[in-house]
Parts: structure tokens; C-alpha cells; sequence
């Protein structure tokens, strides 16, 4: 079982995104046995994947006896399931920091072995629960607009990590027709791309993966190029 966070300093960025169509490829494309966990107190991902866990009861398994694996949830995609998020998962920063456990994020993934792949959907900040997810991930998927403060906030999120886990930048919301953007993807070609396109727009309209009702666009070939590159990281 391999862990991949979708994670940045910056709210904003794209990091539903990247985690709904992530997963979808992992189970659809690699046909994965996979988790997608919304951590996130917005649960943006919840909300997208329309699987609903119990209300208020998201923090719960951080501080009880509850077994982690009975919270997943399928979803309508076969082999892809989901942790929901809620609001009660606003505390969960002063919760871990009450736990004074750092490696309590890892300790419940260790036992979701039955998926070959969990994605994290993470909340933005150099927070409690950033601190638990870098300990606990094998890679993370840092989505970065092609933009000086979107920049300034992954070289952050580096000097913070200190090489201590592997990151992936991913330039997202990309229109090669503006300058600045254009600038930034020649400084950093070997970074993957993901477009400014409508068929995300239209996620959050039609509540499903891009891949579902726009495979042969190019949003949906780009998600599917940056999944064969995280397999091919973790493989490495």
C-alpha cells in the first residue's frame, strides 16, 4: 500500500481536484484498489463523490477506538472507496496537538492494507495535520499555480519537508497563452501540467471525475499522464 497526499500552503490551488481524479485513475486506469480519505473539513471531495460519511463523526477515529477501515465507504466507481470529511475535522489541528502522537495519521493508515493506494485529500497550512501527513505519505502532489506567490508557497513547503519525503510540484490551472505562465513552465519543464480547462470547471457541476463524462479531453489525458507519473515514482 502506497500513500499519496495532495497537499499545499496555499487553499485554492486545485487540491480537490487533483485528489478526485487522482483516485478515479488509480482504481479506473490501474484498476487499484484504492482510498480516497478527505481530510479536509470542507470535504470538497466528499461533496464531489456524493458518499457522505456519519455527521460530525470525521475527528472521531483520531481519538477513539474506532477502526479505520470500517469508515470507508464505496463509492459509485468500482474500486474506489472514500473517507468522508465533515466539519468536525476544524479541530482536528488542536486534537493532534493535544494527542502529542506524531505519527498518529501513519498508525491508522497502516491499517488500510487492504488498498493498494490511498490519496489524501489535504487542508491547506503548515498545520498539526501537515506535520502528520508528511510523516505519513509517500509521495506528495504539490499543486502550484504558475504564479509568484502560488511559487513562493511550494519552495516553503520544501525548506519545511527538508527532503524528508518526496514531493511532486504539478503546474495546474495552466493557460499557455498568458506570459507568466508560460515564463514559469520554461523554468520548470519537467514538471507535469495540468490545464485551465471546462471540463474541471464542470466538476463541481456534475459531481463526478473528469475522466466520466470528458475522457478524450485533454484535462482527462492530463490526469491520466500525471497518475502513470506518480506510479512510476512510487515504483522507483
Amino acid at each position: 500500500m502506497a500513500t499519496v497526499a495532495i497537499y499545499s500552503l496555499k487553499g485554492g490551488v486545485g487540491k480537490t481536484t487533483l485528489s478526485v481524479n487522482l483516485a478515479w485513475c488509480a482504481a479506473t486506469l490501474s484498476a487499484r484498489r484504492t482510498l480516497l480519505w478527505d481530510l479536509d473539513p470542507q470535504a470538497a471531495s466528499t461533496w464531489v463523490l456524493g458518499s457522505p460519511g456519519k455527521v460530525d463523526q470525521a475527528q472521531a477515529m483520531f481519538s477513539k477506538d474506532v477502526a479505520v477501515a470500517r469508515q470507508a465507504r464505496p463509492t459509485a466507481y468500482p474500486h474506489l472507496d472514500l473517507i468522508a470529511a465533515d466539519a468536525s475535522l476544524r479541530g482536528l489541528d488542536q486534537l493532534f496537538h493535544d494527542l502529542d502522537k506524531k505519527k498518529r495519521l501513519a498508525k491508522l493508515l497502516g491499517d488500510l492494507k487492504t488498498y493498494d493506494r490511498v490519496i489524501l485529500d489535504c487542508p491547506p497550512g503548515l498545520t498539526e495535520t501537515a506535520d502528520q501527513v508528511m510523516r505519513a505519505a509517500d509521495l506528495i502532489v504539490v499543486p502550484v499555480i504558475p504564479s509568484p506567490l502560488s511559487t513562493r508557497a511550494y519552495d516553503a513547503v520544501v525548506q519545511h519537508l527538508g527532503g524528508r519525503t518526496p514531493l511532486l510540484p504539478v503546474h495546474v490551472m495552466v493557460d499557455r497563452r498568458r506570459a507568466l505562465h508560460a515564463e514559469a513552465l520554461a523554468r520548470h519543464p519537467d514538471w507535469p501540467v495540468i490545464p485551465m480547462a471546462s471540463g474541471i470547471e464542470s466538476m463541481a457541476v456534475r459531481r463526478a471525475p473528469v475522466g466520466v463524462f470528458a475522457p478524450r479531453s485533454a484535462a482527462a489525458q492530463a490526469f491520466a499522464d500525471l497518475w502513470r507519473r506518480i506510479e512510476h515514482t512510487l515504483a522507483a
